[in-house]
């Protein structure tokens, strides 16, 4: 996995449990917490399209897996 930083546009991937809403979603990275050794947990403020397209309010995730996040 190419290194992520704060500040990077960044895709996350919500899965099945989003239902009709799965799919990649853009933002920036605005914080990573480190959780281990070879992961972190991944803060994204989410593009305003983003925001309308999910309708929940929702703003800012975290992302744990790696493969749920990709460059932009």
């Amino acid at each position: 996995m190419e290194e992520i930083r704060i500040g990077d546009r960044v895709e996350i991937h919500l899965d099945a449990k989003f239902g009709n809403r799965e799919g990649w979603y853009a933002g920036t990275v605005v914080r990573i917490e480190p959780y281990s050794r070879h992961r972190s947990f991944y803060w994204v403020e989410l593009d305003d399209e983003a925001q309308a397209a999910l309708g929940t309010g929702m703003k800012l995730i975290s992302v744990f897996n790696p493969k749920n996040i990709r460059k932009h």
